[in-house]
């Protein structure tokens, strides 16, 4: 009997019922989220070629194969999350996958947070771009201590001059 392997993407399915397909070509990415995780799991099951392939033709130019396999075979991939789909159903043109992809690379644990952009050409789905999120803004519960401001310790003082020193 043959071993059952869980599918690196998160997805819950078998490999072999879930990413390998689509690495195979025996099977389309319906979704831009299943090609997202598609995408992931090649950088663990060292399916480079599948990276470049599923790119979108006009983001091909400056990719550069050797050194994703570089980077994928000195990583150690460790879990994908998804955090958010727009669009990218079996019926759109274009969708976005909001994801975090956590990895460790020479002992480092790193997180590559991104809002992937994916088209949809002759029915099939590519990965277009990429951005960083942008950082959520800051709201403080209290009103900022200014610098000749009391110092909110009690002390007396001025802020400068005691905790803010």
């Amino acid at each position: 009997m043959p071993l059952m392997s869980s599918c690196p993407c998160g997805s819950g399915r078998e490999y072999s019922q879930c990413c390998e397909p689509i690495h195979l070509g025996t099977e389309k990415a319906r979704t831009a989220e299943a090609l997202m995780r598609a995408r992931y799991t090649a950088y663990q099951k060292d399916c480079i070629g599948f990276l470049g392939d599923s790119l979108h033709p006009d983001s091909r130019h400056d990719w550069d194969e050797a050194a994703t396999r570089k980077w994928a075979e000195q990583s150690e991939w460790l879990g994908l999350e998804v955090r958010a789909t727009e669009k990218g159903a079996e019926d759109d043109q274009v969708g976005t996958v909001e994801f975090i992809a956590t990895y460790s690379e020479d002992g480092v644990l790193h997180q590559h947070h991104e809002i992937s952009l994916f088209k949809k050409e002759n029915d099939r789905w590519y990965y277009a771009d990429g951005k960083m999120p942008a950082p959520e803004t800051v709201k403080r519960e209290t009103p900022k201590v200014g610098r000749n401001d009391p110092c909110p310790c009690g002390s007396g003082r001025k802020y400068k001059k005691c905790c803010g020193g």
